[in-house]
């Protein structure tokens, strides 16, 4: 909508210009005024204020002030339109979007809130894009927010670290809080009051240091992220074992069907009846040519190359590998 605004604004002064332009070179050529005349005169036939010709006006030039009046009057009132239509929307739009927003937060729960759209805010709503999840944005800069939020994205303005726009984001009905502010003292507070406003929340937040490590898994983050050690961690591997790390860099989780190499699936949708069954009883590899290479237990417990005897437990979870067509197979098969 903005960018229709935007272009009718161009095309509106665009207009102008061509009429103002054609009035000067008509004075200038057709009525032979001098350039200050001409300008003169074109000024005073387009604002219509009535003061008087520099010299009498030949009929010819009548006619031609005549039509360069009229145009003017058409192509000025529809600028001045446009361009009020586009301040009063400007105002309009904005509350409109606010209001749609806060509807549209009122009836979802089991969402993602993502706390700061910076690098790594951007990057975890990509993948929660790629994975169709649903999630809300809080970011306090209003040129972040009006630069993105027409990207079928839903945000919340203001600071995260207030407990009226936590709120305002449905913190209360949220499944999963992401917090990615780049100042660890910001991201601790957040901790602090969403674990008090919704004690089964899940809470992932990024770390720059050490220090801030415990005390974000002391104040109620079940997962904390510290982005430059992972970095570090990563190059060194490169060195010390450099072929396993890049095949597990081809390994990929992006959520696109054509590169998809690992995935997770529930009890749920593994054993739709209800019924506890051993890994060789689900025979997963004959079905859709996936192995399973991890368990996760109820209590949370994760298990590595699972032996087949293993019972797989209700709330459990397995993790799949494959190749990029097994993973569709797998997907289809099971429902996922």
């Amino acid at each position: 909508m903005k960018r229709i605004f935007q272009s009718k604004i161009w095309g509106a002064l665009f207009l102008l210009l061509v009429v103002f332009m054609a009035g000067v070179l008509g004075y200038r050529f057709f009525s032979e005024y001098t350039w200050i005349d001409a300008f003169y005169m074109t000024v005073i036939t387009i604002t219509t204020v009535g003061y008087g010709a520099v010299q009498p006006l030949e009929p010819m030039e009548k006619v031609f002030t005549s039509i360069l009046i009229i145009s003017s009057i058409f192509i000025v009132g529809y600028a001045i339109s446009v361009i009020t239509e586009y301040i009063l929307s400007n105002n309009n739009i904005g509350n409109l979007r606010q209001k749609r927003v806060r509807k549209i937060i009122k009836n979802m729960k089991d969402h993602v809130i993502v706390c700061g759209f910076g690098r790594n805010g951007k990057q975890a709503v990509q993948k929660l894009q790629a994975y169709k999840q649903p999630f809300i944005v809080v970011e306090k800069s209003e040129e972040m927010v009006s630069r993105f939020e027409d990207d079928n994205m839903l945000f919340v303005k203001g600071n995260a670290i207030e407990d009226e726009v936590l709120i305002e984001a449905g913190i209360e009905k949220a499944a999963t809080l992401i917090c990615a502010l780049p100042s660890d003292a910001d991201n601790l507070f957040i901790v602090l009051s969403a674990r008090q406003m919704n004690k089964n929340l899940k809470i992932i937040s990024r770390a720059t240091e050490e220090t801030s490590y415990h005390k974000l898994k002391l104040a109620g983050a079940d997962n904390v992220i510290m982005p430059d050690k992972i970095g570090g961690d990563h190059m060194a591997s490169l060195v010390v074992t450099p072929d396993l790390v890049e095949f597990l860099d081809n390994l990929s989780v992006s959520g696109e069907e054509d590169s998809m190499n690992v995935e997770q699936i529930s009890f749920d949708a593994i054993c739709p009846d209800g019924d506890e069954k051993a890994i060789k009883e689900l025979d997963v590899r004959k079905k859709t040519g996936c192995s399973i290479i991890g368990y996760k237990s109820p209590e949370g417990e994760y298990i590595v190359n699972p032996e087949p005897t293993l019972i797989v437990k209700k709330e459990s979870m397995l993790i799949m590998i494959g190749r990029p067509n097994q993973i569709d197979r797998l997907k289809k098969f099971y429902g996922v």
